[in-house]
């Protein structure tokens, strides 16, 4: 992140579970969403186009907010690939 000049405004400790309500709020803020599941990326749309698969896509398989999340601007990215962190931040 330091070598993208990327400043870091709030950090949640992982002891502090997100659960659905708490994606559910980050979702309907967020303009598009990009989940990275390994090497496969899926786009949503976010806002009032959100759907329950979207939601879904958020959350690990114990039902909490899966990590890292970011926001930037308006995107709100899911899980990790170098590839999708690229695009948004540059």
């Amino acid at each position: 992140m330091e070598a993208s000049k990327v400043i870091i405004e709030t950090t949640v400790p992982a002891s502090r579970k997100l659960q659905r309500e708490d994606a559910q709020a980050l979702l309907a803020k967020a303009s598009k969403m990009i989940v990275a599941k390994g090497k496969k990326i899926i786009e949503f749309e976010g806002g009032k186009a959100a759907t329950d698969e979207a939601l879904d896509a958020m959350l690990g398989s114990t039902g909490n907010l899966r990590a890292p999340t970011s926001v930037v601007g308006t995107t709100l990215l899911i899980g990790f690939n170098e590839e999708a962190f690229t695009s948004v931040f540059r």
